[in-house]
């Protein structure tokens, strides 16, 4: 079938479909909605059977609507309407939520509906939910919805019952900081995550927050900042604290928040963790190590996925320390939502904001990302594991490649190439690690493919090792649990003398 993905940008949503689809033989063509002259002249070209449309910003056009089926994939349950969906489930603490794919029509989001499916809500950020429980049931539901056009024999009906919820505004996600409790402040942050944040001011300076974690320690005056921790600023709540991890000051980009506010943050009492191990308690650690039965266990928890010079320099220290520990097996978990998206991009370019040079700034942050693969290659002691529960891209996917095994949840979405940022050639020891993996033949081949990858394509082709399913803390347990029985085998010392001569070879 020929297919026509009409989205307003290619997020981990549209990438998703559009993998799944063409790993089914569907024909898929991709246009950017950015203007009517643009959308009508991709539909007269491509002539597709099927229009679907991942993520607008704006109804689709009657004059494409009414001449080609039209599905549009709504992150709301059925009946909901409305271009806040997500926010305002996270604000109203809805338990469940949904997705929709429904017909477009002059009314918006009230077409007639061709799949839909529910989910339950965890305590997370918009665009966590986004990239987990929507993406996953909106796959599904995108794919049922095909099956059934192509059928043709599936008659969608409307809502029985519709609710229109307005786009909403600075002022309903508006904080109070003399009276918003930090659950309160949470929620507000949380609901606004990636896109647009939470209109504040900080420092006396008008900002935009995002990246918000809970603190169940520290404590000061209500809206004051009471203390910073590498790139992440906490700030008194009534009744506690709450961390920002990332700031967008109005006619800039979006920072760490120590970095958007480097001057005001020097001054603010430093509170760094003892060490690499995990602590009790709700804080902020973006770096953290955990161990049981023979197994170690470092997660990253980098906004994004993007890596700064000093964050690979932390987590090459990090990892160096735990290969000195005594254990077999080490798994690498990443963050949640992504594994790693290699060099952090906004924070280079930042350095050319304040005078600097952001060519110097790549420099150092590509042969930090290169250090860091290096230390991960070179590990002697333990059989390495990339534990990939999120999706990765560019350097990331490298990196992780640097490790002994690769596995990933079924759901992820690779992007092993570099061509899209300006036909770089890339790192990370690349050209090392994938043709000893899959051949030169192959690793040409991925890195010049430059469409992403499902999990079970990378399986497929050799770049990943296995392919587990379930979600993040069901495919995290998998982990722990095969990541114990191989670090308790008799043979492990053999598979790490085999591994160590390999290397060498």
């Amino acid at each position: 079938m020929r297919i026509l993905l009409l989205t307003h940008a290619y997020n981990s949503l549209a990438q998703r479909i559009d993998a799944e689809l063409r790993q089914r033989g569907h024909a898929v063509s991709i246009e950017f909605d950015i203007g009517d002259a643009v959308t009508e002249e991709a539909v007269a070209l491509f002539t597709p059977d099927l229009i679907i449309a991942p993520y607008l910003r704006r109804a689709i056009l009657a004059s494409v609507w009414s001449q080609h089926l039209c599905l549009i994939v709504h992150p709301g349950i059925e009946g909901d309407r409305g271009p806040s969906a997500l926010d305002w489930a996270l604000l109203q603490q809805q338990r469940e939520w949904g997705v929709t794919v429904l017909q477009a029509q002059a009314e918006m989001d009230a077409g007639p509906v061709w799949a839909s499916e529910r989910f339950a809500m965890r305590d997370a950020t918009k665009a966590s939910i986004y990239r987990h429980e929507v993406t996953q049931a909106a796959t599904r539901c995108v794919l049922l919805a095909v099956a059934r056009f192509a059928a043709g024999t599936f008659a969608p009906q409307r809502p029985a019952n519709s609710r229109w919820q307005p786009l909403m505004k600075q002022a309903d996600r508006a904080i109070d900081w003399q009276r918003d409790d930090s659950a309160t402040v949470l929620r507000k942050i949380r609901a606004g995550d990636g896109f647009p944040g939470v209109a504040d001011h900080l420092f006396g300076a008008p900002c935009h927050l995002f990246d918000a974690w809970p603190e169940n320690t520290l404590c000061g005056v209500p809206g004051a900042v009471i203390a910073r921790r590498e790139t992440a600023l906490c700030r008194a709540t009534i009744d506690g604290a709450v961390w920002i991890g990332h700031i967008k000051r109005a006619g800039s980009i979006k920072l760490p928040a120590t970095l958007a506010f480097a001057a005001e943050a020097a001054a603010v009492p430093d509170r760094p963790l003892a060490d690499w191990w995990r602590v009790a308690g709700q804080t902020w650690q973006d770096i953290a190590y955990a161990e049981r039965d023979g197994v170690g266990s470092l997660a990253f928890e980098f906004y994004n996925g993007a890596m700064s010079t000093r964050q690979c320099e932390r987590l090459q220290q990090a990892l160096a320390w735990a290969k000195r520990r005594p254990t077999t097996v080490l798994v690498l978990t990443g963050g949640h939502d992504f594994w790693s998206n290699g060099i952090h991009l906004n924070v280079i370019e930042s350095a050319s904001l304040d005078g600097g040079s952001a060519a110097d700034a790549s420099w150092h942050n590509i042969n930090a990302m290169n250090d860091l693969a290096l230390e991960l290659l070179t590990t002697s002691s333990q059989i390495t594991i990339a534990a990939v529960g999120g999706n990765t891209g560019a350097g990331g996917c490298f990196l992780a490649r640097a490790a002994d095994l690769l596995w990933l949840r079924d759901g992820v979405v690779l992007n092993p190439h570099y061509k899209n940022m300006g036909n770089l050639y890339g790192s990370e020891y690349w050209t090392y690690s994938l043709p000893r993996r899959v051949g030169l033949a192959g690793a040409k081949a991925i890195m010049h493919h430059r469409q992403p990858l499902t999990a079970a394509q990378a399986l497929i082709i050799g770049f990943a090792d296995a392919c587990l399913p379930g979600d993040v803390s069901a495919f995290r347990q998998a982990v722990a649990d095969d990541a114990i029985k191989m670090a308790l085998a008799p043979e492990i010392q053999a598979q790490i003398a085999i591994k160590n001569k390999a290397r060498q070879s």
